[in-house]
């Protein structure tokens, strides 16, 4: 197919030494180190987002969608979305663990109410715990645009893996 080809450059950092700075930290300070950048995991730079708030609990992330990120009809690959869910709801969950202690996603329940294109701007992704449990945690998801208009919601069940 005929057309002019876009490129794109990035960095990111070893994964390694990321998780090695993640798991001396305890959850909120990990989390806050996204924010501050001080520690900047592989995904964010990957797909060009952001995590901008921690709080106990609670994250957010913020991106504005790209060409790359769509899928081959023109608009953001739900994937994306997913991703940034599954980011908002496993970091809110790592907010509250003890040094040392990690998680992984067990389940992830998404739906979708609206597309993204390259004309929504910026998104929001919020997290927020909704249950703690010594072996799982729950957290509920929302992506919205910049009008506040719900993009898509999910739940997530997390293992917490550790002492």
């Amino acid at each position: 197919m005929a057309g002019i080809e876009r490129s794109r450059s990035y960095e990111w950092s070893d994964p390694g030494e990321v998780a090695g700075a993640v798991l001396a930290m305890d959850g909120r300070s990990a989390i806050q180190a996204f924010v501050d950048e001080s520690v900047v995991p592989p995904i964010g730079r990957t797909l060009d987002f952001a995590i901008t708030e921690v709080g106990e609990g609670t994250t957010e992330v913020r991106m504005v969608p790209q060409e790359f990120h769509f899928n081959p009809i023109g608009s953001v690959h739900g994937g994306i979305a997913a991703t940034l869910l599954d980011t908002v709801t496993g970091c809110a969950v790592h907010s509250r663990l003890p040094r040392g202690t990690g998680y992984t996603t067990l389940s992830l329940t998404i739906n979708y109410v609206r597309g993204m294109d390259i004309d929504t701007g910026e998104v929001r992704a919020i997290g927020t715990v909704t249950s703690m449990g010594r072996r799982v945690a729950t957290a509920s998801g929302t992506i919205e645009d910049a009008s506040g208009r719900t993009i898509a919601t999910a739940t997530a069940t997390c293992l917490l893996l550790g002492p």
